[in-house]
């Protein structure tokens, strides 16, 4: 007997929390579902949802110990996360993003036969948006 599951949530830990909220609610249109304590855009912890895809966000620091920038070194390790969203009409992705001042290169059809549009979070996070060629 299998374990029941049904669904997976990912955690990024970003910098910077309201813009982290503006770029996955107002650029991608994710829903903010719950928060830790909320005052506007600044919470410590959140729950987005955007169709059936669920993602968290936490602060990588408590406020009093957030340094001034991000850690380069720790943005680094960023681009070794990739989340990768169901989306059939990458084009149409595309163009939405760029409509919303996105600088994204246009998607691509991967050996494998998946059309995908890569983007990056303002943490560095990459993100893609893809479906099959076919």
């Amino acid at each position: 007997m299998s374990i029941e599951v049904r669904g997976v949530c990912a955690l990024l830990q970003v910098f910077d929390m309201p813009t982290s909220v503006r770029f996955y609610r107002d650029v991608l249109g994710f829903e903010i579902v719950q928060t830790s304590a909320r005052e506007g855009d600044r919470f410590d912890w959140g729950l987005l949802r955007l169709g059936e895809a669920e993602l968290m966000l936490n602060t990588a620091y408590e406020a009093d110990d957030r340094p001034a920038s991000p850690d380069p070194q720790r943005r680094s390790q960023h681009r070794d996360v990739c989340l990768y969203f169901g989306c059939p009409d990458p084009d149409a992705a595309y163009r939405q993003l760029r409509e919303r001042g996105v600088d994204v290169e246009p998607p691509k059809v991967a050996p494998y036969g998946m059309k995908q549009l890569y983007v990056s979070d303002p943490d560095g996070f990459l993100l893609c948006f893809q479906w099959s060629a076919e």
